[in-house]
């Protein structure tokens, strides 16, 4: 009879042991589910609302935003036509004359003073003066010899007004002499009516003059005469 009570004691002790563990696991579970419940309602919940609502601005009613828009870059333009200074090597000491014309066309028109004629008149003009020519010179046209180069750009309307000034010193320029009237003297007159600063032109040569006159410019590619410049 003792033997039946303590296995009836132990049975029953089991089956409340088994009872609380299936308890204590349904409420493991409750739980789990309740922390993963408002975990979903705290993710839900920091997420912003693209429905109707009050929207919040980034800028303040004061200070209206400004649209990312760059500036136009303005390009200097380059006018149609142009005059070159250039210089060439030569028998003594080089020569500088100008090509102008139009940068759409492959001719141009070649201005330089030298003396007429072949080594006598060149010698006799580091003493006197002699006659002189004023256009096209042996080497003018061949890049091989040019030693130096400064082009300037023009306008159509100053183009006109340059180009005649040119023709004007072709026709009233006759003579020629190597220390006075030569070749640089001829054409810092066009660089100074186009309104280029100009060095002193005695006791250079010509490959030096048109370089300095280059720098002493700045190397600027664009001219504009005034309006009411005349020669």
């Amino acid at each position: 009879m003792k033997v039946m009570t303590v296995i009836g004691r132990k049975s029953a002790l089991r089956f409340v042991l088994v009872v609380a563990a299936a308890a204590g696991s349904a409420l493991g579970s409750a739980n789990a589910q309740q922390l993963a419940a408002r975990s979903d309602q705290q993710k839900q919940s920091s997420v912003p609302r693209t429905g109707p609502g009050p929207a919040t601005a980034a800028v303040s009613p004061s200070t209206p935003p400004t649209p990312d828009v760059k500036p136009a870059r303005r390009f200097a333009s380059k006018g149609p036509y142009y005059v070159d200074f250039r210089a060439r090597t030569a028998a003594s000491y080089g020569h500088a004359f100008v090509w102008y014309g139009k940068t759409t066309e492959k001719q141009v028109e070649v201005a330089g003073l030298h003396p007429r004629g072949d080594v006598l008149p060149y010698m006799l003009g580091h003493l006197v003066f002699v006659p002189a020519e004023t256009g096209a010179s042996y080497g003018d046209l061949d890049e091989q010899y040019l030693t130096a180069s400064y082009r300037v750009y023009l306008s159509e309307a100053d183009a006109k007004k340059v180009f005649s000034y040119i023709k004007h010193l072709q026709a009233t320029n006759s003579i020629w002499n190597a220390e006075t009237i030569n070749c640089i003297y001829f054409i810092s007159r066009i660089a100074s009516f186009m309104g280029l600063k100009t060095p002193v032109h005695f006791f250079k040569v010509p490959e030096d003059y048109v370089n300095q006159l280059k720098e002493l410019n700045g190397g600027r590619q664009t001219v504009h005469l005034d309006s009411n410049q005349e020669f």
